[in-house]
């Protein structure tokens, strides 16, 4: 009859066999044994399920990411917590050319991953209500009494201290940021200015506030900032996590000889406010120029920087172009559109007599206006009579010339250089008047579609005035949507679609741009891409505040920053351990002893031992 023998590994005295007739030769085992079996599978169940709790753990957070990051956006409203000591804060001053706008940002202890940046918020205060505040004039208002600056921001900086807890002033960073009014002074006027500001803020408050902290950044740099904050808020500059996740192949710069890598796939921003319009985007491969001329103006229209917290580490390296176009914002290009049909009709009626424009009967006739609506035109003195047309189709041909392209190959408005896009794999949010333009009247913000978004403006620009006013009266546009709204919507709509696909070179058919006013429910600043990038290195210093404290309390840190479970397993088997070593010994000497009593006892029987007898 067979037999199955288990010894393999564990002490002699431990040896048991298994019988096929019902196994009853495992009862026969030493009770002592079987515990010590018991405690020991016990121990390892132990140690599997902490191991798997701690994988299941881990696991559950990275694939619940999405949802913290909704979750965020929820509690994103909620008041901050100035009393938690974790908190820390920062001080943003945008100065526009029309006012100065304060933010303040907060943000909790770094996660210690070297690959993440800051999850900086706004600030909400106790209504939770951002912490905003915003004064007129603008600041380059005094650039003929740059000693009245200090007073004219103070009253900016006691509304960030009253909000800022006070222990936290002289950690809390304030970044005074001058744009587009700024830029146009003398560079002597800039500087007088920004000598006042550094010399009074530090006397009187106690941020943390060094000399490069107050700067006039250039329109590439607030491009830039942009890009960066719309990106950090959609969650772009994150590790991949899943398969599903649009992602890039990006030849990291400066290093270009080595393979590529895959990254998340960054949104592009296109900007058209009233005077000016802005895009910026990645550019994950490296470009080709066609001349030497065009290397040079390239130059001044990429910027490469480093999110990461470590300059040596480069995954977190960007190319982004960035290009600004003054004159070609909503407004600013009907401006220069009105001002062409005056000159070219004034121009017209010499040569050949006529009085077009000059009286209300025999008005200009312009496809750009809603049909039969009656405008004018002032300039010089005189007044040129207008009437709408409402012809979508020829309002597009007659501003196709605005977009000044030219022949040579990547190239956009006015012939500047513009990197390829791969518009297969690509996004794009558009703002401003590209979601007014979209929303407002024609209802349909959101994902653009090219052949929709044309046959509702034809529709719109083909109605009657009258209708259009009737309907505006019945509230069935926006509720910020204004009469100037729906008078130029027909050329903004015209224009808009133009810039998109003429100048910009965007197919008809591209499907991956939004109209938005908001990201997540939240007007998103460059301000906060300013702060992004200026304190990307923080991390790093609490990573190393975080490794120092470690290396003096290593037991502590070992044993328990994961998870208790897997001390308290391997607490278990050290004690086994030693608990089964001492039961071995102590059976060697049992053994022992009855052997030498044994002996003893045939010695003194006068009997042979076994061994003899054998």
């Amino acid at each position: 009859m067979g037999r199955i023998g288990i010894s393999c590994l564990f002490p002699a005295s431990w040896h048991f066999s298994i019988s096929p007739v019902g196994c009853p030769r495992i009862l026969n085992t030493n009770l002592r044994q079987i515990i010590v079996i018991s405690v020991l599978a016990a121990a390892a169940s132990l140690l599997y399920f902490s191991v798997v709790i701690i994988r299941n753990k881990y696991g559950r957070l990275s694939r619940d990411k999405k949802f913290q990051r909704y979750l965020a956006r929820v509690t994103d409203i909620e008041a901050t917590d100035t009393n938690n000591p974790n908190v820390n804060y920062g001080v943003v001053v945008d100065c526009g050319s029309s006012g100065s706008r304060i933010f303040v940002y907060c943000w909790p202890r770094h996660n210690g991953n070297p690959h993440d940046l800051l999850d900086i918020r706004q600030m909400r205060d106790k209504n939770r209500k951002p912490v905003v505040m915003k004064i007129k004039p603008g600041i380059s208002e005094f650039a003929t009494s740059p000693e009245k600056v200090s007073d004219y921001i103070s009253p900016l900086l006691n509304f960030a201290a009253e909000h800022v807890p006070r222990a936290k002033h002289k950690e809390t960073p304030l970044y005074i940021l001058c744009t587009a009014g700024m830029r146009i002074l003398p560079e002597s006027q800039q500087k007088a200015i920004l000598e006042d500001l550094l010399t009074d803020i530090p006397v009187h408050f106690d941020f943390l506030f060094s000399d490069s902290h107050a700067e006039v950044i250039s329109g590439k740099q607030e491009g830039v900032y942009a890009w960066i904050g719309i990106n950090f808020v959609l969650g772009r500059f994150e590790h991949i996590e899943d398969d599903e996740e649009a992602v890039v192949e990006v030849n990291i710069p400066g290093s270009e000889s080595r393979e590529a890598i895959l990254r998340k796939r960054t949104a592009g921003i296109l900007d058209m406010g009233g005077v000016s319009t802005q895009i910026a985007y990645e550019v994950p491969k490296t470009v080709s120029f066609a001349s030497s001329q065009q290397e040079e103006v390239a130059k001044n229209l990429l910027a490469e920087f480093n999110l990461g917290c470590d300059v040596h580490q480069t995954e977190h390296v960007y190319r982004v172009y960035v290009a600004t176009f003054l004159g070609f914002g909503g407004n600013a290009a009907r401006q220069r559109y009105e001002d062409r049909i005056f000159a070219n009709t004034v121009q017209k009626n010499r040569l050949l007599g006529q009085q077009t424009g000059l009286a209300p009967d025999t008005p200009y006739l312009d496809p750009c206006l809603p049909l039969d609506i009656k405008d004018e035109i002032q300039q010089n003195g005189q007044t040129m009579y207008l009437r709408g047309t409402g012809d979508f189709d020829l309002c597009r041909e007659t501003i196709q010339p605005f977009m000044n392209k030219t022949n040579e190959t990547q190239t956009s408005l006015n012939g500047v250089y513009q990197p390829p896009i791969h518009f297969q794999n690509s996004e794009f949010y558009g703002f401003s008047e590209f979601y007014y333009c979209t929303e407002d009247v024609l209802r349909m913000g959101g994902d653009y579609n090219a052949a929709t978004f044309t046959k509702a403006a034809k529709d719109y620009c083909a109605t009657k005035w009258s209708i259009l006013r009737e309907r505006f009266d019945r509230g069935l546009y926006a509720s910020h949507a204004d009469l100037h709204r729906l008078k130029y919507q027909c050329f903004k709509s015209a224009w808009m679609f133009e810039v998109f696909h003429r100048g910009f070179s965007f197919p008809v058919n591209y499907k991956n741009l939004k109209t938005a006013l908001q990201v997540y429910d939240k007007e998103v600043q460059w301000t906060l891409g300013a702060i992004l990038y200026r304190t990307r290195f923080l991390p790093l210093r609490d990573i190393q505040q975080e490794t120092f404290r470690a290396s003096h309390a290593h037991w502590r840190g070992f044993s328990f920053v994961y998870n208790h479970y897997l001390f308290s397993g391997c607490f278990l088997v050290v004690l086994l351990s030693i608990l089964l070593y001492l039961l071995r010994l102590r059976r060697i000497h049992r053994r022992t002893l009855r052997g030498a009593s044994t002996t003893t006892l045939w010695l003194e029987e006068g009997l042979p031992s076994q061994k003899m007898a054998a």
